[in-house]
């Protein structure tokens, strides 16, 4: 049976009123939607809660959301500690929690709260909602936001932004604007936030993203798209992993593409990224390859040769008969 939202949000805040060790965890090389979700729930509870000590646990994010409040006290390493309670976020599952895994599995209570419709269900208390634009549109429905203030509007805020590709992918609903404009009624500053963490890109970023696209190789005539980042290029650009944001959604915009597939090295592999827009339904091809994500938006790692994945992925896209 399907936990409604009224009965997830009494549950949760029970927890967390009954809790005095917090920690809150997101996924690995956290995003937009898991550094603003993390740290909303952190600034939420501190605010409201002073007298609980909750921590956050992130691998390094990117620099640009280091304005966010609480983000300078976030730990990058696990600590040999079991707490009351331990909150997941955005992670749909808990492989997803890379080193901070024993600080869920330790945990006395667990609550696993997120939007991808790939979640296993994990999680003495387990909420998801597949149609929400982001794990931080989820938690501002679990949490009164009358009782937000403006540094825990700003976090849900960013991840929104983030996940939502500034409201124009598909995920985009009339409650998600709603919330949003609630998030702005506490000044929260829309234009700092859409530019300097959105749209914003350093030298580094552009020239990575330029080669990606001039080497890119169009697919089903037209209609999709693939791209690469190589270690080579990396070290060309004096580039990382990290600088790669935003390249995927560059691709799917290219004229008569549907389906962006992009990969970038990484340690023992690649990571691949797919977004499409109205027709592939991108989540199962990641789920056959051990990832998750949403139907217009998934991800999956890959050890070995990013061609031999590739080509897995395009005979997926032609079983589908989308194009």
């Amino acid at each position: 049976m399907t936990m409604s939202r009224e009965e997830a949000k009494k549950q949760f805040i029970t927890m967390i009123e009954e809790a005095d060790t917090i920690a809150i965890q997101g996924h690995i090389r956290p995003d937009g939607d898991c550094v603003g979700s993390t740290l909303g729930l952190y600034q939420f509870i501190c605010d409201k809660y002073p007298e609980k000590k909750a921590t956050v646990f992130l691998e390094e994010f990117s620099d640009d959301f280091c304005f966010l409040a609480g983000a300078d006290s976030v730990c990058h390493e696990p600590k040999d500690m079991k707490y009351d309670l331990a909150v997941s976020l955005d992670c749909s599952d808990m492989k997803r929690h890379g080193r901070f895994a024993c600080i869920f599995e330790n945990a006395e209570h667990t609550v696993n709260i997120d939007h991808h419709i790939s979640n296993e269900g994990f999680g003495e208390l387990s909420y998801v909602e597949p149609d929400a634009s982001s794990t931080c549109e989820v938690l501002c429905g679990l949490l009164e936001p009358e009782e937000m203030n403006r540094e825990t509007a700003e976090c849900f805020y960013l991840g929104i932004v983030h996940d939502t590709g500034v409201f124009k992918f598909s995920c985009t609903q009339r409650r998600t604007m709603e919330i949003a404009g609630i998030l702005l009624s506490k000044g929260v500053k829309s234009d700092k936030i859409i530019d300097d963490t959105f749209y914003k890109k350093t030298y580094a970023q552009n020239c990575l993203m330029a080669k990606t696209i001039l080497d890119s190789t169009l697919y089903f005539d037209g209609r999709v798209i693939f791209g690469l980042v190589t270690e080579e290029m990396y070290q060309e650009f004096h580039a990382g992993s990290r600088d790669t944001e935003g390249i995927v959604e560059q691709l799917r915009q290219t004229d008569t593409v549907d389906t962006a597939i992009f990969a970038y090295h990484m340690k023992g592999g690649y990571k691949f990224s797919l977004r499409s827009k109205s027709i592939v339904n991108v989540s199962v091809i990641a789920q056959s390859f051990g990832g998750g994500g949403h139907i217009r938006a998934a991800g999956f790692e890959y050890e070995g040769d990013y061609q031999t994945a590739l080509d897995q992925v395009l005979a997926m896209i032609k079983k589908q008969k989308a194009f």
